[in-house]
């Protein structure tokens, strides 16, 4: 158990597809290790989810946990601890809803995401057992976000109108009412 350095935008590995993680290595030492570096760094840098690669390792695994008590969320129902390896993420509804998104490898910004409101996620978990579930709202959005991580992606990619991408403090001064 340990914090990790974040890795930050402009590391390639953030940009890269991760390597699918071998599903015969869940419930080993190397992944309980991994998926208690990832608790420690999310929670120690007060994210409510984050991905393998934004830890510098190429792995299709991430975790989310939305704590009743998030300062950077604080309108967010909390959430169990999601474990998801080699996730596959399905659309159910084409509608989009927004959310001013921060990310742990892109610090001190916010920006406005419109994402499908309704998607189903199929992805092994801690016990290497095949899972599905359908997520809306708010948890859609974490769980997109989160596994976008795991394909290249950076929500500054979504954001489509650029002024609405904020640095934290004009975020909260002018648009965390929005």
């Amino acid at each position: 158990m340990a914090i990790k350095e974040l890795t930050r935008m402009g590391n390639p590995v953030l940009r890269e597809v991760a390597q699918e993680y071998d599903i015969s290595a869940i419930g080993s030492e190397a992944f309980s290790s991994l998926i208690d570096d990832l608790v420690d760094t999310m929670n120690e840098n007060g994210g409510i989810g984050i991905a393998a690669p934004q830890i510098g390792i190429s792995s299709q695994v991430a975790i989310i946990k939305i704590p009743g008590d998030s300062e950077r969320y604080p309108n967010a129902a909390e959430s169990e601890l999601f474990i998801i390896v080699n996730p596959i993420i399905e659309v159910l509804d084409q509608e989009l809803q927004g959310f001013w998104e921060g990310c742990l490898s892109v610090p001190g910004l916010r920006g406005f995401v419109q994402r499908p409101r309704k998607v189903k996620v199929t992805y092994y978990n801690q016990d290497a057992k095949k899972s599905e579930i359908v997520l809306e709202d708010f948890l859609a959005t974490v769980f997109q976000h989160e596994l976008d991580h795991l394909f290249g992606k950076l929500y500054i990619d979504r954001v489509k109108d650029l002024s609405k991408l904020s640095y934290e403090d004009e975020y909260v001064q002018f648009w965390s009412n929005t």
